[in-house]
């Protein structure tokens, strides 16, 4: 098969998308609008995309004239918290990808807890074993989507999934985003050691 997105309809090439890259991490975000509402929901068009400083994207859909919550509010306050789903947390937060209105809050619906952030005024999700606290470092438009760029400024993790100081994927059983409706729960994991090769001479250093 082949496909030309140019002839496609966007519904289409995103159904191809979502299907065709996968696993996607998820981030679960909450934020807190500038009346002092708070808004939690997931993204999945989301990773790190620097280290030095420690910066991650989330792609968030333009909606015509209805920002999402999610987008207003790093608009308005330039803060936000990305919360890791562990397989635990996964009806919780497919709950909050529900289209609810403004006045409702997404921490409510889906029983979580806000936790009180140290760096953000932006609540965490206290169940998420991992919280990244950001700031806004830029947001970009592309297409009909903003990359908003985040710089995380703390972190909370639960020791419960580290080992020897370092996240333990074994331990944090994160989920990934499937196309439609379907997530893939962790399950296993491979350790493939990457080729040492001398960048002079291109030989195998072992």
């Amino acid at each position: 098969m082949i496909l030309d997105p140019r002839s496609l309809a966007a519904p289409d090439v995103y159904r191809f998308l979502i299907s065709a890259v996968v696993p996607r991490p998820i981030a679960w975000v909450s934020t807190r609008a500038g009346d002092g509402g708070t808004n939690l929901a997931p993204f999945s068009y989301f990773n790190a995309v620097s280290s030095e400083p420690p910066l991650v994207g989330i792609s968030i859909n333009e909606r015509a004239g209805d920002a999402k919550d999610t987008l207003r509010n790093i608009r308005e306050t330039r803060e936000w918290v990305v919360n890791l789903v562990s397989e635990p947390l996964l009806e919780a937060m497919v709950r909050t990808a529900g289209d609810w209105p403004r006045n409702v809050s997404e921490f409510e619906v889906s029983g979580m807890t806000p936790s009180v952030s140290q760096r953000v005024r932006a609540p965490g999700v206290e169940q998420s074993p991992v919280q990244l606290e950001c700031t806004l470092h830029r947001d970009i438009p592309l297409g009909n989507s903003v990359l908003v760029v985040g710089e995380v400024v703390f972190a909370r993790v639960d020791d419960a999934v580290l080992t020897e100081g370092r996240v333990d994927a074994t331990k944090l059983r994160a989920v990934g985003r499937l196309g439609g409706e379907f997530y893939e729960p962790f399950r296993e994991i491979a350790k493939v050691p990457r080729p040492r090769i001398s960048r002079t001479s291109g030989e195998s250093l072992g």
